[in-house]
């Protein structure tokens, strides 16, 4: 196991379908310098992303470690699924790895919805993050831990639609914002009934386009706010509690 403890300053990467960016955070998840970004390289693969994270950074003051937001599944810092990247470049490519070695630096690797949701929860009860961008992102904690991840955004909302299709850019640019704002409300509801969630988090670059009011457990978060999560990524080394999310009657 990494001493984390040494760990001072975290080199903190969000991958995205649109652009990869990046900053160099302290242990308590401030930004030491503005974060960088490039557009994400076409196609994806990953020697291109590589390519492209080491041009970013190339410049970039000294850091202790790497932490990476990435969008699809990703185990043990392994890739399983990159739909707005395109899995066939990506089904099991140990970025942790890749990275490490490029850069030279221990690295951890998790969807980057789990790593927005460290960055912005309060670590109170049951807390729900989704991101509106490429695609539709989600991460769930309990307590300020990360629950095992759940690719809810390719759950059907309907025939041969997922949550990707449905409220993605792809969507939004088809149908405009008018209704893609009903359809994201369509999808709040559902989250509300399916998680029954103690607060919900909106990020990503097209949560500003958001229209309607927010229930008062909602919050929408930038992303600046959720690249910090790379801090907090270092300081879990225990296993989450487990305990049931209800109230006992006597």
């Amino acid at each position: 196991m990494e001493q984390t403890s040494s760990f001072e300053k975290i080199l903190s990467i969000d991958i995205g379908g649109s652009n990869v960016k990046a900053t160099v955070l302290n242990q308590e998840g401030a930004l030491t310098m503005e974060y960088q970004k490039l557009e994400t390289p076409q196609p994806a693969s990953p020697d291109n992303l590589l390519k492209t994270i080491k041009t970013l950074v190339q410049n970039f003051p000294v850091y202790d470690c790497i932490s990476v937001g990435f969008p699809g599944y990703v185990r043990d810092g392994v890739v399983k699924t990159a739909p707005n990247l395109g899995t066939e470049h990506w089904k099991d490519v140990d970025l942790k790895k890749i990275l490490s070695d490029a850069l030279g630096k221990p690295t951890r690797v998790v969807n980057d919805a789990d790593m927005q949701g460290l960055g912005v929860v309060n670590g109170k009860g049951f807390e729900m993050v989704v991101t509106l961008g490429t695609g539709f992102g989600t991460a769930l904690l309990m307590d300020g831990y990360l629950l095992p991840h759940l690719e809810i955004a390719h759950h059907p909302i309907k025939k041969d639609v997922d949550y990707d299709i449905y409220i993605g850019d792809q969507a939004l640019e088809e149908i405009g914002a008018k209704k893609w704002n009903r359809r994201v409300q369509k999808v709040i509801e559902i989250l509300k009934t399916v998680f029954n969630y103690d607060h919900l988090y909106i990020g990503g670059g097209n949560a500003k386009k958001l229209d309607f009011e927010l229930d008062a457990n909602m919050t929408t978060v930038s992303n600046k706010d959720g690249i910090k999560g790379g801090a907090r990524l270092w300081k879990l080394e225990e296993k989450p509690p487990v305990k049931p999310h209800y109230t006992s009657v006597e």
